[in-house]
């Protein structure tokens, strides 16, 4: 199959680094990349993950022949102006996450993607995690039965010295990190009724960040419930996600280098009745949402994310930070 022509808007995000997997990926033919500050483009340029790229302005880069699709890993604050340019440009995007704290914005970047049969692909870091790929693929079976339960913890712990530069914004740490498991927590269990925040500054540095925060959401016949910060000693090992179903659980832990614990009412193909262990091979973030972007742009198939989805999800996150959805 011919390559699909990429470039990327932005070397800023913390997760700007997965230009290494397009680069690495049979499937991609890496084109350019634009980042119009200049002390952050001059850092990257000393950075292997950029060596021997083509920079350019972001007026060049979009009128690129033949570019297909934009990463946009630019911070917070730009993002959706960036990704608004690249649809009216015509082109496909990766979204690295949170889309923004405008929800009237990404409705309008999600329309006119929609009308214009562009893929918006958000980059929630556990979509295609082996463990998640498995859970959905249970629930979507049956298997766990009508599910009533979700407890997810999302967590790190950040050297005091650390904290402003990767916490710099309102929304605390539900906004840099609960972002990734609420699209879970949303894909398992649906857009919540009610959504109640509890936001917490629980550290001694005196620096006003929201750093341990609570999301309870509320359905017809179940509730969910999302804890981060970053704060917790040992976080990433910590991290978990539990889906209780009215036919069985499924537990992952650690997100991720994934581990499963689940239990079913009777046997389910290869389960047992009752609980089990599942292992799964070594997992490499963004390698497998970068292949099926491949395939959705080359028109092998449909998108597993529906625009709905991702603005279900992004309404989720806002109303988890406390933030206004209507700005």
């Amino acid at each position: 199959m011919p390559k699909v022509k990429y470039a990327q808007i932005g070397v800023g995000h913390p997760h700007a680094s997965k230009m290494r997997v397009y680069r690495e990926s049979k499937d991609y033919d890496v084109i350019g990349v634009a980042e119009p500050d200049d002390a952050l483009r001059a850092r990257a340029q000393k950075d292997a993950t950029y060596d021997g790229l083509n920079w350019m302005t972001v007026d060049e880069l979009l009128a690129l022949p033949g570019l297909q699709i934009v990463g946009v890993e630019v911070g917070i604050e730009g993002v959706l102006d960036v990704a608004e340019q690249c649809i009216a440009a015509g082109k496909h995007i990766h979204v690295d996450k949170p889309a923004g704290v405008s929800l009237p914005q990404w409705k309008r970047i999600l329309d006119e993607a929609a009308r214009r049969h562009l893929t918006v692909q958000m980059g929630y870091m556990y979509r295609y995690n082996p463990a998640v790929v498995l859970m959905r693929d249970c629930q979507q079976k049956g298997w766990l039965g009508e599910p009533f339960e979700i407890h997810t913890v999302m967590s790190k712990r950040i050297p005091d010295e650390r904290r402003g530069e990767l916490i710099h914004r309102i929304g605390g740490t539900m906004l840099d990190l609960g972002c990734h498991i609420i699209d879970l927590v949303v894909g398992a269990m649906g857009e919540p009724d009610k959504v109640h925040a509890f936001p917490r500054h629980s550290s001694a540095v005196d620096d006003g960040i929201q750093d341990n925060m609570l999301a309870v959401f509320e359905y017809p016949h179940g509730t969910a419930t999302v804890r981060t910060s970053i704060v917790e000693v040992e976080g990433f090992a910590r991290r978990h996600l539990a889906l209780c179903g009215s036919e069985g659980t499924f537990h992952i832990q650690p997100l991720d280098n994934p581990q499963a614990k689940v239990a079913f009412s009777q046997p389910r193909g290869r389960f047992k009745k009752g609980y089990q262990d599942v292992s799964f091979p070594k997992y490499r973030r963004y390698v497998a949402d970068v292949a099926d972007l491949a395939r959705i742009v080359r028109g092998e198939k449909d998108a597993d994310f529906s625009y709905e989805h991702d603005y279900a999800v992004q309404r989720t996150v806002l109303l988890a930070c406390g933030l206004p959805t209507d700005v």
